[in-house]
C-alpha cells in the first residue's frame, strides 16, 4: 500500500520506521542502519516524515530533505502523548508517526551548520565558565579552612592569592601552597579560553547581519545576539514575537480552571541557556537606565516602582524577545522610541 508518513525512532546506530497510509494503517516496519535509512528513503516517493528533535537529528532531517522528503523535528514531550502502551522502539516510532500529522504540532527548526557550530562554541564557552566558577569556589573552600574569609568577585579573590603567594604565609603547608597555585593557573588558563571564545563570538556577530542588527537593542551584544540567532536563526518559524517568548519561557505559567485565570511565575520552558543569556542582558539594562535617560528606561521606572526588580528584568527581556523576533523574521533594524522628557 502507498506510504504518506514515516516515523522514525532514532538512536546512536540503528533506527526503527513505522509506516503509516493515508488512512492511518500501520503498511511499514522495518529496524534500518544509518547507511540503510538514507539509501531506503532515497529511493521512495516524497513523504512526510518525523523525528524527535535529539542529538543527530537535525543532520539527518537536512539530508531527508534533500532527498524531497518534508522531514519535521519535534520536541519529546509533544510526541509522548501519543504513545499508547508500554514503550519499546517500534511504539515510540508510531507516536512520531502520528504526532507529525497533527494539525496543531509544534516543529522546532532545522539547523543548518552554520548555527550548530555557533550553538556549539556557545555550550563549548558555558562548560569553561561553570569550570571557572567551580574552581574559584573550591580556592575559596580551602582558604576558609584556614580562617581566610573572602568577600564574594573574582577580582578579590585574585588580590588575597597574590598576597598569600608573595608573603608565604605559614598557616598554608607546602602540599596545599602548591595546590591552590596548581589551582590558579587553571584558572588563569580557563580564563584565557573563555577570552578567546567571547573574542571569536564577537567577531562573528560583527559580520553576521542579524547579529549586527541585534546588537542595537538594548540588552543584546555579541554572546546575545549569537546565541539567539544560533537558535532561532531568521526567527521565521514563530509566528509573532509572543510565540518567541513563550518559547523562551518568559510568560507566566497559567493553571486556570472553572472559568478562573489563575497565572504563576514564568514557565521556565525551552532553551535554559538562551534563557538565562537574555535575562543578564536584560539586568544590565536595568541597572543602567537610571544613567542613561530613555523611553525604554522611562517604562522601566515606572514598572519598577510598581513591581519587583525581577518583575522588571523578565518583563524587559520578554519586550526584548518580541522585538529581536521582529528584526530577524522582517529584516528591520531597531528604531528606537522617542524620549519626551517632562
Amino acid at each position: 500500500m502507498k506510504i504518506s508518513t514515516i516515523g522514525i525512532d532514532l538512536s546512536k546506530t540503528t533506527f526503527h520506521l513505522i509506516g503509516l497510509s493515508p488512512r492511518g494503517e500501520i503498511v511499514l516496519r522495518k529496524k534500518l542502519s544509518r547507511k540503510q535509512l538514507l539509501t531506503y528513503t532515497a529511493t521512495r516517493m516524497p513523504m512526510l516524515i518525523g523525528m524527535e528533535a535529539c542529538a543527530g537529528a537535525h543532520y539527518l532531517a537536512r539530508a531527508l530533505r534533500d532527498q524531497g522528503h518534508d522531514a519535521r523535528l519535534m520536541p519529546a514531550q509533544y510526541v509522548k502523548p501519543y504513545v499508547k502502551t508500554n514503550k519499546n522502539d517500534y511504539l515510540d516510532a508510531e507516536a512520531i508517526a502520528e504526532a507529525v500529522q497533527r494539525p496543531t504540532m509544534r516543529f522546532v527548526p532545522i539547523k543548518n551548520d552554520e548555527q550548530l557550530d555557533l550553538q556549539a562554541l556557545h555550550r563549548v564557552r558555558d562548560r569553561w565558565v561553570a569550570r571557572r566558577t567551580a574552581v574559584m569556589n573550591q580556592i575559596r573552600g580551602f582558604l576558609l579552612e584556614r580562617g581566610i574569609a573572602i568577600r564574594k568577585g573574582p577580582s578579590y579573590l585574585a588580590t588575597q592569592l597574590q598576597v598569600i603567594f608573595s608573603d608565604g604565609d605559614s598557616s598554608f603547608s607546602g602540599r596545599l601552597l602548591h595546590l591552590i597555585r596548581e589551582l590558579k593557573l587553571e584558572w588563569d588558563e580557563l580564563e584565557r579560553k573563555i577570552e578567546e571564545a567571547s573574542a571569536e563570538l564577537a567577531r562573528i556577530a560583527k559580520l553576521d547581519d542579524g547579529c549586527h542588527r541585534l546588537m542595537e537593542v538594548p540588552g543584546f551584544g555579541p554572546i546575545v545576539s549569537t546565541a539567539l540567532v544560533a537558535a532561532i536563526g531568521n526567527g521565521i518559524s514563530f509566528r509573532k514575537g509572543r510565540d518567541l517568548a513563550a518559547w523562551l519561557g518568559l510568560v507566566p505559567r497559567q493553571h486556570s480552571t472553572g472559568g478562573k485565570t489563575r497565572l504563576l511565575g514564568i514557565s521556565k520552558f525551552g532553551n535554559e541557556y538562551l534563557r538565562r543569556m537574555m535575562l543578564h542582558g536584560a539586568r544590565s539594562v536595568v541597572m543602567q537606565m537610571e544613567r542613561k535617560p530613555s523611553a525604554l528606561g522611562e517604562w522601566l521606572t515606572g514598572l519598577s516602582a510598581r513591581c519587583h526588580r525581577n518583575v522588571t528584568v523578565v518583563a524587559l527581556a520578554n519586550k526584548m524577545a518580541r522585538i529581536a523576533w521582529a528584526i530577524l523574521s522582517k529584516g528591520t533594524c531597531y528604531n528606537s522610541p522617542a524620549f519626551v522628557s517632562a
